[in-house]
């Protein structure tokens, strides 16, 4: 069912309809959208609060959060499987007045039935290595052991059973794979064994799968971990801060870079008798598992004097920090046996949704969200900080209602995704069902995903929002010091979440959370360590982190929610997208393209958006002055300085203009993406592209006509954006 808003008397009938409709039809990622860092600034004083925003942060609780975490780690709630927690976070949220309730999508998810590996000689069978595949159980970390653990694995993975020889990958970059065809290193029938980071691990499955091999095996490699390694003399978890060494990184291996969502249902949200589609073009379709880097010490070891030596191979990233060389091997006469058992469902999935009605202007929407999905019973850090900081930005709404009387003049939309892990789907399936309404009213999509695994704040967000987002951090003191999250901001996170959806249909978006650095414990990434003994211990003693955090969204949340004047500075877009034109340029230079792409008209489109959002950041400025005798700017009535164009028109170019940057077809290949200034790489799944259309037809397909083309589509998207901001 798609519904405008303006069908219906309020956003909770709106969520009400939702809500009844889905009963009868029963966010280490990298994380930004694009590469152009939120500039560092100068020190600043904390700036002094409102009297509501002085409600908003007395009323977060370091003690609440803490029960939040409990709750939500102490628990299994793998994607599919949680309907009671999703029950929980919308029973909080109506405890502080805000209409909540879920919306549930029947979806494709996979889940594991049983795996092995065993390295052995071919020749006689016997064996030389089997891992157990799991990880430990620790008496310190009660949850390591609960009965309902979640075994190791990847979502999405193939079924699948094969005896072969081995390779290793890299990192399973595609140029990890072209330097070993390079080297004469045979690739097609053997098993590909890739380390973690680069690439997002579903396009390290695709690389292997597109270069003839018939499985992949994948493991964490304790380089990852900067200074902070039992190498270094650490003590590894739960005596120390250092990895241990049993540790696993589980996660879904769908092709994120074609598109998100429910493989089988692409573009659109399930509903009775709508056809599904074949999952191939996203899904793998050779087996894959995870491994601890304990295990594979074993199998890299196996490979040493075989093939090429790592420091041979040179590529950025190969020889990680394990006692091996990192040859690639094959080993003649070494095989690894690897089964892979999956049990296919098509299921419900559960988000919570909750509303707080706008007043004045009732037409614009705020969304808040997170996903509540984990591959493990804890989840402290991912998701379940940002889960808290939910579930507390609520509490603390609900408390300025019941004190002052507050109502936010737009709509503010509470959302707590399901199965995000798998690929997005709960966040993706929402927006693609009420796409119209959101197209007609969103303003901002603000998403938090991993709150807090360590103690350095940062943020990503679509250009329009990097100044309303630098001063609200000015507003709060991190972790109970006397400095400001804006003193100790460090701009150190990239990627993909729950956003993605929003971004590529022309809502902004912003992304926060804080994360450990090199010399910080380590993050137990999607493993059973990321849990609330770990996270009380290492991550977060005191929910200091995750107070600062709540703190902040909910700032942020109220401001854009309660200015008369949407808080965005439009004309940053235009100085960002004049970065990526240099960008472009050298792109352009790099494939000797110079001659034959003419990016002139992407150079005009960029300079009448500047121009038109200075205008408008003009325009809006007065809007702030108003005239003698009245205290805020008329919403209605115009302003004499302002010229024709009143508030709410201003508002609406402002909530609007994204929309432009929106390409109807979609990228060649991948049509849900369809950001033309911006999307994630075709083999990075996290890290961005700029123009992609043009700079994917350059480095990617060597296809000049199609950059040419790209070159129109891109500067005639970039046109529409401008005629929206004109005043």
């Amino acid at each position: 069912m798609h519904c405008n808003i303006r069908s219906v008397s309020s956003v909770a009938a709106l969520l009400l309809l939702v809500t009844a409709s889905a009963v009868v039809d029963a966010c280490q990622r990298v994380r930004h959208e694009h590469s152009t860092p939120l500039v560092k600034r100068e020190s600043a004083p904390l700036t002094p609060l409102t009297p509501d925003e002085d409600v908003l942060v007395r009323s977060i609780s370091n003690t609440t959060l803490s029960e939040w975490s409990y709750y939500y780690t102490h628990g299994q709630h793998l994607a599919g499987r949680n309907q009671s927690m999703a029950q929980w976070t919308a029973d909080r949220w109506a405890e502080s007045g805000i209409a909540a309730g879920l919306v549930s999508y029947n979806v494709y998810l996979n889940y594991p039935v049983s795996k092995s590996l065993r390295l052995r000689h071919a020749s006689n069978g016997s064996v030389i290595f089997e891992p157990a595949l799991e990880e430990a159980v620790l008496e310190q970390d009660d949850t390591t052991g609960y009965p309902d653990r979640i075994p190791t694995f990847h979502g999405y993975s193939a079924t699948g059973h094969t005896s072969a020889e081995y390779v290793y990958v890299g990192r399973g970059q595609r140029a990890d794979f072209q330097r070993l065809l390079d080297l004469g290193v045979p690739l097609e029938g053997k098993i590909a064994l890739a380390r973690y980071g680069g690439p997002f691990r579903g396009l390290k499955v695709k690389n292997a799968q597109e270069h003839g091999m018939v499985a992949a095996v994948l493991f964490t490699d304790p380089a990852e971990d900067g200074d902070m390694t039992e190498a270094r003399g650490h003590a590894a978890y739960p005596d120390g801060p250092a990895r241990h060494p049993s540790a696993v990184q589980r996660g879904s291996v769908q092709f994120l870079s074609t598109y998100p969502g429910d493989p089988t249902t692409p573009g659109y949200p399930f509903k009775p008798g709508v056809p599904r589609a074949d999952s191939a073009a996203v899904t793998p379709r050779i087996p894959s598992i995870p491994i601890s880097y304990a295990e594979a010490v074993p199998l890299l070891a196996a490979l040493v004097d075989h093939g090429v030596p790592g420091q041979d191979v040179n590529r950025t990233g190969w020889v990680g920090a394990l006692n091996v060389s990192y040859s690639t091997g094959p080993a003649p006469g070494i095989v690894l046996d690897l089964s892979n058992v999956m049990e296919d469902q098509i299921t419900d999935i559960w988000n919570a949704v909750g509303v707080l009605n706008g007043t004045t202007h009732a037409d614009e929407t705020i969304v808040v969200g997170n996903h509540r999905d984990a591959w493990i019973v804890g989840g402290a850090a991912d998701p379940n900080s940002g889960t808290a900081v939910i579930v507390e930005l609520a509490r603390a709404l609900g408390r300025l209602v019941a004190e002052t009387g507050w109502a936010p003049k737009r709509n503010v939309v509470l959302c707590s995704w399901d199965a995000e892990e798998y690929g997005m789907l709960g966040s993706t399936e929402w927006v693609e069902e009420y796409l119209p309404w959101l197209n007609a009213t969103a303003v901002s999509y603000l998403n938090i995903d991993i709150g807090t695994s360590g103690p350095h704040p940062g943020l990503s967000a679509t250009p329009e929002l990097h100044d309303v987002a630098v001063e609200t951090m000015k507003k709060v003191l991190w972790r109970e010091t006397d400095r400001t999250m804006f003193d100790v901001w460090n701009e150190e996170n990239q990627g993909g979440s729950d956003y993605t959806a929003f971004v590529h249909n022309g809502v902004g978006s912003l992304d926060i959370g804080s994360w450990n650095g090199g010399s910080d414990p380590v993050y137990h990434y999607h493993s059973n360590f990321d849990s609330y003994h770990w996270m009380t211990t290492y991550g977060d003693p005191g929910f200091v982190n995750h107070k600062s955090m709540a703190q902040y969204l909910t700032l942020l949340a109220y401001k854009l929610a309660d200015a008369d004047l949407i808080p965005f500075n439009i004309s940053t877009y235009g100085s960002e997208m004049n970065d990526y034109f240099a960008d472009l340029e050298k792109t352009v230079a790099a494939t000797n393209s110079s001659a034959a792409l003419d990016i002139s008209p992407l150079r005009a489109a960029i300079d009448d958006f500047t121009a038109q959002g200075t205008a408008l950041g003009a325009l809006q400025q007065r809007l702030l002055s108003p005239p003698p005798g009245s205290s805020s700017p008329s919403s209605e009535g115009g302003n004499a300085a302002g010229g024709a164009l009143t508030l709410k028109e201003v508002n609406q170019k402002s909530r609007d203009f994204q929309r432009g940057f929106v390409s109807q077809g979609g990228l060649p290949g991948r049509e849900f993406y369809k950001h033309v200034v911006f999307a994630p790489g075709v083999d990075t799944g996290y890290a961005p592209t700029t123009f992609p259309g043009i700079t994917e037809a350059l480095v990617e397909s060597r296809n000049v006509t199609l950059a040419e083309e790209w070159v129109r589509k891109t500067a005639a998207a970039i046109k529409v954006a401008a005629d929206t901001v004109k005043p």
